[in-house]
């Protein structure tokens, strides 16, 4: 429009028709428009970095011996999230910091989502990207995705996202960028946009690569209009790779899992420091919001410690689920802090929509909070407590039963909750040890001398524990409060009436990328989607009006494939 303006404005003079009002009215728009330009927005920029596999224990102010100089400014000049909670695996943390719902809300309550999955983060949730370019930012994502990928409208760039370079999957090569899902199922996995990146692939280290594409992204765009800038790296997951001058510093660890995962931390921490470096370069530091999170729990048999939490990745225990969360933002009224109250993954989506001014539908039903002021100001936290998740589909509790749930709850059922200082657990939590880092030991995970097992375990499926009193989860209260143990159930059944069935779908032999000029990518076509969406809507519209009118539609979709 202003182009525009400008044409008419210049073509109106050289034509000698410009009265002194017209110009004067064309000088106005043109000074307006321009001060619109330079007005720095009052919306702050929000750079989130994510980070995959970093234990508890594996940063340099959680007293490891992995050295993150930077991490631990960042932290200390901003606020420590230490009462910070996300979800044991990759996709279901994902999931919730996109939508700010809890798992059994979305139908992703069970595991990960496959590569051979036909299944992505459902289409009908508005996700945190969407609601910040509602809101007038640009939007875009480098990294890992792990929403899925099975048709086009489950991109990056269909969820929000004004640009996405990074992978789908949940792991690969870091020099190659491939990936075996499976024997016979292997592929390429960068990309820019929906297409494979073979002409952006230089063989660069990806948390080099990822920083590099950031920092572009940070140099191109006007500092004065509102950024959201998602940088999920895939560092530190496996395979451990790492360039080998970081290697250098490690040494003194005998390990070599321990040394390359360490050395891959700090490669990661000097990469977060060139971040920060261009946010003070390209005048964007001083209106910035930066949150830096795990997505879960370390593993020890890959490298990553969660000591002295018990368990690891892919459990409920405090090792899977309590993570490494800071703010470092010039915006914090109160700085240099550690904010203990309760904070979970999916209270990302309120507080940085509200943040950036944009509006929350009431309808969204949300689990999250905003928790700003618990953060900048040290308030109260308004969340009290997390579902940490319900999965029907896994219950391999053999001695689980209604009679050990009182009645209330079936205990074979994997579950997890989290009220005030209360934390109840039913089912098969998953792998439950103590493991300290493993700096000396190289004997296999359990054949070490330091590694505590736990054999009351043995036919158990309910546990109960005071997170604040006993955090290390090491004595059971289960018997002593059996009053507590009944309301933390009753609480369990009252989430589960509002579960959503849950999304697994099997197996599609049409994923293999050797269908797809070797790229993993959607496999389905425009037709198949176009019938899936059909569906979804029927199926709204079914539960509106019933099974009667369900059948109409259906029988006018064949009339009109007939014709």
């Amino acid at each position: 429009m202003f182009v525009l303006e400008v044409l008419t404005g210049l073509c109106l003079c050289t034509l000698g028709t410009c009265s002194y009002e017209a110009w004067r009215q064309f000088s106005t728009n043109s000074q307006n428009h321009a001060n619109e330009i330079n007005k720095a927005t009052s919306q702050p920029h929000i750079i989130f970095i994510m980070v995959d596999d970093q234990g508890f224990r594996d940063v340099g102010y959680h007293g490891s011996e992995i050295k993150t100089p930077t991490l631990d400014r960042l932290a200390a000049a901003g606020v420590k999230l230490e009462n910070y909670y996300v979800q044991p695996l990759c996709s279901p943390s994902r999931s919730q910091l996109m939508t700010g719902r809890y798992q059994i809300h979305t139908g992703l309550q069970h595991s990960i989502i496959r590569p051979s999955q036909p299944n992505c983060l459902p289409l009908d949730n508005v996700t945190l990207p969407q609601k910040l370019k509602k809101a007038g930012y640009s939007t875009h994502m480098v990294g890992k995705w792990h929403l899925g990928f099975y048709k086009r409208s489950c991109m990056p760039t269909q969820r929000g996202f004004d640009t996405f370079f990074g992978f789908l999957l949940g792991s690969g090569d870091y020099y190659s960028h491939y990936k075996c899902d499976s024997p016979g199922m292997c592929g390429y996995d960068l990309h820019e946009g929906e297409e494979a990146a073979w002409e952006q692939d230089r063989g660069i280290y990806s948390t080099i690569m990822y920083t590099q594409k950031a920092v572009n992204i940070l140099a191109s765009h006007n500092p004065k209009r509102p950024l959201f800038l998602y940088l999920a790296y895939q560092a530190v997951h496996s395979p451990l790779q790492v360039p080998a001058r970081y290697l250098e510093r490690y040494k003194s660890i005998p390990n070599l899992h321990r040394r390359k995962y360490a050395a891959m931390v700090s490669c990661l921490d000097e990469a977060v420091r060139n971040i920060t470096l261009a946010l003070k370069r390209y005048g964007y530091y001083d209106n910035t919001v930066l949150v830096y999170s795990s997505d879960n729990g370390g593993q020890p048999m890959a490298g990553g410690s969660n000591w002295p939490l018990r368990g690891s990745k892919g459990t409920y225990w405090e090792g899977g689920v309590r993570a490494i969360g800071f703010v470092h933002s010039p915006l914090l009224q109160k700085k240099g802090t550690r904010c203990k109250g309760l904070v979970h993954i999916t209270d990302w989506y309120p507080t940085l929509v509200t943040l950036a001014e944009g509006t929350i539908d009431e309808n969204q039903n949300l689990d999250g909070y905003d928790v700003w002021e618990a953060i900048s100001e040290g308030r109260p936290s308004p969340r009290q407590d997390i579902l940490h998740n319900i999965d029907p589909i896994y219950i391999k509790a053999k001695n689980g039963s209604w009679k050990a749930g009182y009645g209330i709850w079936n205990t074979a059922v994997q579950a997890a909750l989290r009220i005030g200082d209360w934390k109840l657990l039913t089912g098969v939590p998953g792998y439950s040890d103590w493991v300290p880092p493993q700096t000396f030991s190289t004997q296999p995970l359990t054949n070490r001398w330091h590694n505590e097992r736990v054999r009351w375990d043995r036919g158990k499926s309910l546990w109960l524990f005071n997170i604040t009193a006993d955090p290390f989860e090491r004595v059971d209260l289960s018997r002593r409060y059996p009053h507590v143990v009944k309301k933390m159930l009753l609480r369990l059944v009252q989430y589960n009436k509002t579960a959503v069935p849950v999304r697994y779908p099997a197996k599609d032999y049409r994923s293999n990328p050797q269908y797809n000029g070797g790229v993993w990518g959607p496999w389905y076509s425009k037709e198949e989607e176009e019938e899936e969406e059909n569906d979804r809507e029927n199926n709204v519209f079914s539960n509106h009006f019933g099974k009667k009118s369900k059948k109409k539609v259906k029988k006018k979709r064949k009339l009109k494939r007939k014709a």
